[in-house]
């Protein structure tokens, strides 16, 4: 007689939440949320709609990543830039791009997904302490179907502006090249937590940043990642210091 297989289901969001936190996902804080997510989407729209696009600096890299439907790319920002540069993903979005958010397993990610797929794209709920592996064969998944992967780099938990090597290693799995994004406000408010989260005031000028993709070769060894990573870290936070410095510029 065939043993009946007792392995958890990982299609199942709740299988995949962390063992390190007793938060579950209630019937009362899911209606919390479904109730939640529409007034967070509108604030969010609220507050981009009078944001003032002063420059996006390597607008003709976007315009050439958009058009190219041959080859899948990976847009990477720091966490602390996220509201910017998801909007700037959803517009990529309503251009034709397919992605997929890759989105935290924890409670408190569902209304960052729920609102993701409103617009538009895939998501990957995923925990870096308990499913990592599966959410890197998820990913797989998505990047063969021609789906690129956004991620927040230096995300969890940080450091702060450490490009992590997981998304490297992303890269060179699915033949995947990343995409350096950032962004500036010159007025912001910023969360007191380990990225210091910044949520652009209303009427702020703003720039946003797009770089040039960085292929890691699929014969990369593990020790040549850590290049990969650098030359990553490095785009992308010039990236930031160019579009500050034009703030700054404007000001003067």
């Amino acid at each position: 007689m065939k043993e009946p297989d007792t392995r958890p289901d990982y299609s199942d969001i709740e299988s995949r939440r962390s063992s390190r936190t007793r938060r579950e996902m209630t019937p009362g804080r899911r209606a919390y949320y479904f109730l939640g997510t529409p007034v967070v989407r509108f604030v969010i729209w609220l507050f981009s709609a009078t944001y003032r696009v002063q420059k996006i600096i390597g607008e003709d890299i976007a315009d050439r990543i958009i058009a190219d439907k041959k080859v899948v790319y990976a847009p990477c920002y720091w966490h602390q830039h996220h509201i910017l540069c998801s909007q700037m993903m959803r517009s990529w979005i309503r251009r034709g791009f397919k992605t997929c958010f890759l989105v935290s397993s924890s409670v408190d990610g569902e209304v960052p997904a729920r609102i993701a797929r409103s617009w538009g794209a895939a998501v990957i709920r995923g925990s870096a302490n308990q499913t990592g592996a599966l959410a890197l064969r998820d990913m797989q998944d998505m990047m063969r179907k021609g789906i690129g992967i956004v991620t927040t780099a230096d995300g969890p938990n940080g450091p702060k502006y450490e490009f992590k090597a997981g998304a490297v290693l992303m890269a060179r799995i699915g033949n995947t090249p990343l995409v350096p994004l950032a962004c500036a406000a010159d007025r912001a408010w910023y969360l007191d937590r380990w990225d210091d989260f910044m949520i652009p005031k209303p009427f702020a000028r703003v720039v946003l940043a797009v770089g040039e993709p960085i292929a890691v070769p699929r014969g990369t060894s593990m020790e040549k990642l850590e290049d990969y990573r650098l030359q990553m870290q490095y785009a992308t936070n010039a990236l930031m210091a160019e579009s500050k410095q034009l703030l700054k510029q404007r000001k003067e």
